[in-house]
């Protein structure tokens, strides 16, 4: 996967982002069906953390689920805060960062499964998986034997910034506050007082966002703050467990000039940087594409360190 090359009919990061999300085909045979909890004996249990307002029905999610069920593995994808479909009663959401949750999960399918687990994070769930290595140290083995964090914004900062402008805020900015505005003044009407309601519906991007909601509602002084703390960039060799850290350099949410650097992560951690890919896109082979390489790539790499 660290050489990967998207198919020449699929050119440009926000071509390779776009389309594997609407057209490229998630699995063969039939779409994997989910149950409402592990079961608590067998095989290895993969739990994939989704990104900023994934679910299970994710296109990288369902990908994952069908080499999963092939190797006859488990597979589960636990939904952040508000992201199942269900608004959350606490006073606050999720984030980047989010690795006590995390932590929390992981903890929950320890006590449910007896096998080895391990784990993939997605974009913003691959930030928030990192940052729970980080913080866990070796500790971190107890409950998990290997992650991978794919197309994660491991600079917030530079990822809001990257996002924030041009195509980037006529798209994916546009889309994500669409349903992260609503979301939140839900929210305030559980909790009134809790953030300005007016700040928040004049928010035109995600760093506005963040410093009127994500930011106070989770201890963080502002964005700024928020990034600063959360991003993993910076804490890479605290890691004390295999993780795979896999970035297409051509990731419109996150410029190529802001990954990691060998010497920047210390030897539990692998690099994979191919120049393709885009996005959590990754699709391969002829038209419409199909997203196996990636799933068939990464759980290998956690096969061989489980």
């Amino acid at each position: 996967m660290h050489d990967f090359r998207a198919p020449r009919w699929l050119p440009g990061g926000h071509v390779q982002t776009i389309w594997p999300v609407f057209f490229s085909r998630r699995y063969a045979g039939e779409r994997p069906r989910f149950e409402p909890e592990p079961v608590d004996v067998g095989p290895t249990l993969l739990v994939l953390f989704h990104g900023l307002e994934g679910s299970s029905a994710s296109h990288y999610a369902e990908a994952f689920a069908a080499d999963a069920q092939a190797r006859g593995w488990r597979f589960a994808v636990p939904h952040f805060r508000g992201c199942s479909g269900e608004l959350n009663l606490a006073p606050r959401a999720y984030h980047s960062g989010d690795w006590e949750e995390v932590g929390w999960l992981l903890g929950r399918f320890r006590a449910l499964h007896r096998g080895p687990i391990v784990a993939v994070g997605v974009s913003l769930g691959g930030n928030a998986l990192l940052r729970y290595a980080e913080e866990s140290g070796a500790s971190a083995l107890e409950q998990v034997r290997a992650i991978a964090a794919i197309s994660a914004p491991l600079d917030l900062d530079a990822g809001a910034t990257a996002i924030g402008r041009g195509f980037g805020l006529h798209t994916y900015t546009r889309m994500f506050l669409r349903s992260m505005k609503p979301k939140a003044l839900r929210k305030l009407a559980q909790h009134p007082g809790l953030f300005d309601a007016e700040r928040l519906k004049q928010a035109r991007d995600l760093r506005a966002f963040d410093d009127v909601f994500t930011a106070p509602l989770h201890g963080f002084r502002d964005a700024a703050d928020y990034y600063a703390r959360g991003s993993a960039k910076p804490r890479l060799g605290a890691i004390r467990l295999p993780a795979l850290v896999l970035n297409a350099r051509n990731d419109p949410f996150l410029p190529g000039s802001a990954l990691p650097r060998p010497g920047q992560v210390g030897s539990h951690v692998t690099l994979w940087q191919p120049e393709h890919g885009g996005h959590v896109g990754f699709a391969s082979g002829g038209w419409p594409g199909h997203l196996g390489v990636l799933p068939e790539k990464v759980v290998g790499w956690l096969d061989r360190h489980r």
